[in-house]
């Protein structure tokens, strides 16, 4: 009896280890992979020039949207690894698309990107809002991670480090 139940025991141990080691996801807390893929449609912003733009016209990219204001600390926290992982060559197709939701002055956030030496994003605005309420915001910053096929397959909720190495491994499998 006692071999068996040492039996069972390895038997699980190593059934455990598999399901461990082969995991996916790149275990970031505020991380949210979603079980079904959600289609985006109608995504519409505007660009420093105050020209409309449209997710679709990046379609064929994998897309990170951030969400972002110029009096959000964490924000500040986290733009300049955007900016790093915008100029990685690793992901060459990738796309990060900052947009910001304060309704503040494109001077404010131009000197944001200034300060802070963003050398690789554009900047973009939901100076409405209603991109940020069609995404159901809880709060800032909020990165929405789209596939190729314009999908919602993940979101941040919060800041992260986005030149984290099993970020950016779980990333390139998208890419």
């Amino acid at each position: 009896m006692k071999l068996l139940s040492y039996k069972f025991l390895i038997v699980l141990i190593y059934l455990l280890s598999t399901v461990i080691s082969f995991s996916d996801e790149p275990n970031i807390k505020n991380l949210v992979i979603h079980k079904q893929n959600k289609k985006l449609e109608n995504i519409i912003f505007t660009d420093l020039s105050n020209n409309v733009i449209n997710l679709d016209s990046f379609n064929g990219e994998l897309i990170i949207i951030n969400f972002w204001a110029t009096w959000c600390a964490p924000c500040r926290e986290e733009m300049p690894s955007l900016d790093k992982l915008q100029k990685l060559n690793t992901l060459k197709n990738l796309r990060v698309i900052p947009i910001n939701v304060g309704q503040e002055k494109i001077e404010k956030s131009v000197n944001f990107f200034q300060e802070l030496k963003i050398e690789n994003l554009e900047l973009y605005f939901d100076n409405t809002i209603a991109l940020a309420k069609a995404f159901s915001l809880r709060g800032l910053p909020t990165s929405i991670i789209v596939n190729k096929k314009g999908e919602e397959i993940a979101r941040i909720v919060g800041s992260i480090d986005f030149t984290n190495e099993k970020f950016i491994k779980w990333l390139s499998k998208f890419n």
